[in-house]
């Protein structure tokens, strides 16, 4: 990592369920940052698809445990988070825009998407445990396109692409707005979205992640397929 170094960066390998490699992560720590949460790669057992359920019951368990051991939970509620990679492994969200690019065999919904970028996510998290002294929840969502505005964005800045074929229906509705007006108090300034779209873009550009690869089709995380006509 850019910058880092033996005094600024320690790296531990640890398992969430393992408390003491956890404890030794955190020994010696005034804050705490838990961003992970795994996503199956294939179809999950489960057609309810528990993975949306078991973050909001993680978020509900965390706050449970900080109240009752006198800890400041503070929780940061990012939507699809888009943005250079840092990792050699592509994360589903990614694979979401890799697949709006490349065009897979799926028709898509022209349903909105919530977008932020990673970097202003870390802002986010570091901004909060700097100034929130207190246990709250904060929405971390600044920009909202559909799929038909966001492939007609992205035609102009790379129009060589095959692109996914939208079905151009209204899927708005007034009960899902969010805002993230509560971070923006705090001085949040996120990036326009369409730095982050064309920095996620040529980021993926010179990964080769969008070059056609026989025998490896484009297809849709399963964690968006209620965004397709499958």
């Amino acid at each position: 990592m850019e910058g880092a170094t033996p005094e600024s960066l320690r790296l531990f390998k640890a398992h969430v369920l393992d408390r003491d490699a956890l404890a030794a992560a955190v020994a010696g720590c005034e804050g705490v940052f838990h961003v992970a949460s795994p996503v199956p790669a294939e179809k999950v057992a489960d057609p309810e698809d528990w993975y949306s359920a078991a973050k909001t019951m993680a978020e509900q368990a965390a706050l449970e445990y900080g109240e009752k051991n006198g800890l400041i939970v503070v929780t940061v509620c990012p939507c699809v988070v888009l943005g250079p990679l840092l990792q050699p492994v592509v994360n589903t969200t990614s694979e979401l825009l890799i697949y709006i690019m490349k065009g897979g065999p799926s028709l898509m919904k022209n349903v909105p998407w919530n977008i932020v970028d990673v970097r202003d996510v870390a802002d986010a998290l570091l901004l909060v445990y700097e100034k929130v002294d207190s246990c709250e929840r904060y929405i971390c969502a600044p920009d909202r396109i559909t799929t038909k505005d966001m492939v007609n964005l992205l035609k102009k800045a790379y129009p060589n692409y095959n692109y996914v074929d939208c079905d151009g229906k209204d899927y708005e509705s007034a009960i899902s707005r969010v805002t993230s007006e509560k971070l923006t108090s705090l001085g949040w300034k996120p990036r326009k979205m369409e730095e982050t779209l064309c920095d996620s873009v040529e980021c993926f550009k010179k990964a080769g992640l969008l070059q056609d690869v026989e025998g490896c089709p484009c297809r849709l995380p399963h964690l968006f397929h209620f965004a397709s006509d499958k």
